[in-house]
C-alpha cells in the first residue's frame, strides 16, 4: 500500500468518502423507468427470458402502486423523481461480471476501492469480497479453501447465468415479493449487480465475506440484490459497505437482500452505509429462519437526506431466533426511519431488537417497528429496546413500537429512553482532562458500544470515525 493510501486510511476518513472520480461508462440507460429501458438493460445484461419478464411485471406492478405517505412521521419523499434517475450504468471495464485480478481494473476505479480500503480489508480480514462500482459489480474474489467446500460467492448477475435453477426459486419468490411495496417493485424491475452466497451443509466459512457498494455518477439510482442461501448447519457472516460521494442532484439507493437460514444455520449480515446527503436509502431486506435456526443483523445508518429501512426476518420453524441491533445518526436536514419487524410463526422462537439513534443540529431519527407473534406460536419471547441520544432542543427522536400479540404464552417486553448529552457527563470527563468535543466523542462512543462490538475491528473503527465526522459536520 502506498504512502498516499496509509495516511487516507489512518488520518482522513472524510477523504476516504467525499471524493469523486470523473463519470466514465460503456454504456447508460436513459433516465426514468419505461418498460423499453427495463429491456434495454436486460438485453445488456444478456439475461435469460424468464428474468426479463420477471422484470417486466415487477415495473407493472411499480407503476400500480402509490409512494408510500401514510406513515406518521415518515421522511418526505416527494423529491424522489423516478424519471429523473439514470437506474443503470454499466462501468466501463472490459471483463463483464468483474475482473479476477485487482490490478485488472482501470485506474480510476482501483484508487477509488483503494482509498476505501477494500484491498488491504481482503487480505487482512476476509474470504472473499465484492466491489460495486455503478450498477454493475467489478471485481469478485474468493479464497480456494472455500470454493474447494462448494462455497459459491459470485455476483447476481453471473449467478442468473451459472445457476439458474437456484436463482429463479429464491429471487423475489419466497422473501421479497415485488408486491410487497412500490419500491421493491421498483427493484425488481432495474436491479443490478449485487451478491450471490450459498454456503453448503455443514460448513462454516470461519472469516467474514465483504461487499462494497460505490455510486459514483450525479443524478443515478443503484438497486443491487443480494441473495444469501445458508443450508443446514451451515454458517457465514456477510459485511455490506456503502458510500457516495455528494452532489447537486439527489440519488436513490433502492437495494434488496434476501437471506434464507436452513434449519440450525447460522447468518449474520453487517453493513456500514455512508450515504451524501443527497441520498435518498430505500431498501427491502428480509429473512427467513428455518427450525433452530439464528438470523442477526447489525446495521449502521448514517450521511442520506432520508432512510426508511426495516430489516424484516420471518421466524418460520420452532426454536428459530433472531436479533437486532441497529444504529442511527441524523444530523442538520436528515430523516433517519430505521427499525425493525419480526414475525414469530412458530413455536418457541426468540427475537432480540435493540435500537440506539443519535441526533443533531434539528437532525430527527425515529424507530419503527413491528412484532407479530401468531396464535399458536407459544413460548415465543421478544425484547425490544431503543434508546435515543439528542445534541439539542432542535434534534428530535421518535419510538414507534407497535406489538401484535396473537398467543397467550409468551414473554413481550418493550423498553425505550431518550436524553440529552448531559452537562454534568460533559463536566466530569473535563475534569479529566478532555477537552468539550472529546467528552462528547467519548460519550457516543460508549453508547454505541452495543453495536460497533458486534462488528469486525476494522469496521467497528470505521463506525466510530464516521460517527465523529457526523459530530463535527464533515461529510455531506
Amino acid at each position: 500500500m502506498s504512502s498516499e493510501q496509509d495516511h487516507l486510511k489512518e488520518t482522513d476518513t472524510e477523504a476516504r468518502f467525499e471524493f469523486k472520480k470523473e463519470e466514465k461508462s460503456a454504456f447508460k440507460s436513459e433516465k426514468g423507468l419505461t418498460e423499453e429501458t427495463i429491456r434495454v438493460i436486460s438485453e445488456d445484461k444478456d439475461e435469460p427470458e424468464w428474468m426479463l419478464q420477471r422484470r417486466l411485471r415487477a415495473l407493472k406492478q411499480f407503476q400500480q402502486m402509490p409512494m408510500p405517505t401514510d406513515w406518521p412521521g415518515q421522511p418526505d419523499l416527494s423529491e424522489v423523481d423516478i424519471d429523473e434517475i439514470v437506474p443503470y450504468i454499466r462501468p466501463d471495464i472490459e471483463t463483464r461480471g468483474g475482473a479476477d485480478k485487482w490490478e485488472d481494473l482501470p485506474d480510476e476505479i482501483r484508487d477509488t476501492f483503494d482509498k476505501l480500503g477494500i484491498p488491504e480489508a481482503e487480505r487482512n480480514a476476509l474470504s472473499g469480497v465484492g466491489a460495486q462500482y455503478e450498477s454493475e459489480i467489478v471485481y469478485q474474489n474468493m479464497q480456494e479453501q472455500w470454493e474447494e467446500k462448494g462455497v459459491i460467492f459470485m455476483d447476481m448477475d453471473k449467478a442468473v447465468r451459472e445457476h439458474p435453477d437456484i436463482v429463479r426459486e429464491y429471487f423475489m419468490t419466497k422473501c421479497i415479493p415485488p408486491s410487497d411495496n412500490k419500491f421493491a417493485a421498483l427493484h425488481g424491475a432495474i436491479w443490478s449487480g449485487g451478491s450471490f452466497v450459498y454456503v453448503p451443509e455443514g460448513v462454516t466459512v470461519e472469516m467474514p465475506i465483504q461487499a462494497y457498494f460505490r455510486m459514483n455518477s450525479e443524478g443515478m439510482g443503484q438497486f443491487e440484490h443480494t441473495l444469501i442461501i445458508a443450508e443446514e448447519n451451515s454458517e457465514v457472516h456477510y459485511i455490506e459497505g456503502c458510500s457516495a460521494p455528494k452532489y447537486s442532484a439527489f440519488n436513490l439507493h433502492s437495494g434488496g437482500v434476501e437471506v434464507f437460514v436452513k434449519e440450525g444455520a447460522h447468518v449474520q449480515y453487517s453493513t456500514v452505509q455512508n450515504w451524501s446527503k443527497n441520498t435518498y436509502n430505500l431498501n427491502t431486506k428480509r429473512a427467513i429462519c428455518e427450525k433452530d435456526a439464528t438470523m442477526e443483523w447489525v446495521s449502521g445508518s448514517m450521511g442520506s437526506k432520508a432512510t426508511m429501512l426495516y430489516p424484516c426476518t420471518i421466524l418460520k420453524g420452532p426454536g428459530a431466533t433472531d436479533n437486532h441491533i441497529t444504529i442511527a445518526f441524523a444530523g442538520k436536514g436528515q430523516n433517519i426511519d430505521t427499525g425493525a419487524k419480526v414475525y414469530h410463526n412458530a413455536p418457541n422462537t426468540k427475537s432480540t431488537i435493540e435500537s440506539k439513534s443519535i441526533s443533531k443540529d434539528g437532525g430527527r431519527t425515529n424507530y419503527r417497528g413491528l412484532v407479530h407473534i401468531a396464535d399458536g406460536a407459544e413460548n415465543s419471547s421478544t425484547s425490544v429496546e431503543c434508546d435515543a441520544l439528542m445534541f439539542d432542543n432542535e434534534s428530535t427522536s421518535d419510538t414507534m413500537p407497535y406489538m401484535e400479540i396473537e398467543e397467550s404464552k409468551v414473554d413481550v417486553a418493550h423498553e425505550a429512553t431518550v436524553g440529552k448529552i448531559g452537562d454534568e457527563d460533559v463536566f466530569y470527563l473535563q475534569s479529566r482532562g478532555l477537552d468539550d468535543d472529546d467528552a462528547k466523542q467519548m460519550i457516543v462512543a460508549g453508547f454505541i458500544e452495543p453495536i460497533t462490538e458486534e462488528l469486525p475491528i476494522e469496521y467497528a473503527v470505521e463506525l466510530n470515525r464516521l460517527i465523529e465526522l457526523e459530530m463535527e459536520g464533515s461529510l455531506g
